[in-house]
């Protein structure tokens, strides 16, 4: 399927509402990653509070938001690629905060909660975009 007709499948649908709202998911997973870079800077005299793997996971975080926000923009326009980052890098992203988070150690409280939500905020990517509105606009 090309993504004309794709977009023609959504347009008008609740596809196109569900995609809307992952792509609100998204901007909050965004928006809380830049501002965590923020605060990595903010806080990075504290050894305790930022060390060099909250360092790489807040980049890593930042750049993923960032590709997660181009994918859900062109799954909304249709574009059947995009759906399929979208899915893989949501889903993969959810597991990595899961393990984060169940490991002890390795990162300080507040990256572990910040983590979290961002856990939650792709947990409703990965349930949108893998439902069945969603995957019924992009079949056939």
């Amino acid at each position: 399927m090309n993504a004309k007709t794709a977009n023609r499948n959504i347009a008008g649908s609740e596809a196109r509402s569900a995609l809307g709202t992952v792509k609100s998911l998204v901007t909050c997973y965004l928006v809380l990653s830049v501002l965590t870079l923020g605060a990595i800077v903010l806080m990075r005299n504290n050894p305790d509070l930022v060390t060099d793997a909250v360092w790489i996971r807040g980049s890593i975080v930042a750049v993923t938001a960032f590709l997660m926000l181009s994918f859900a923009s062109g799954a909304a326009k249709g574009n059947p690629r995009a759906l399929l980052r979208l899915r893989l890098v949501s889903a993969i992203m959810v597991v990595v905060i899961a393990v984060i988070i169940a490991l002890p150690g390795g990162f300080p409280t507040w990256m572990k909660v910040e983590q979290a939500v961002c856990g939650v905020l792709l947990l409703g990517v990965v349930g949108i975009a893998n439902g069945k509105r969603v995957r019924s606009a992009f079949s056939k």
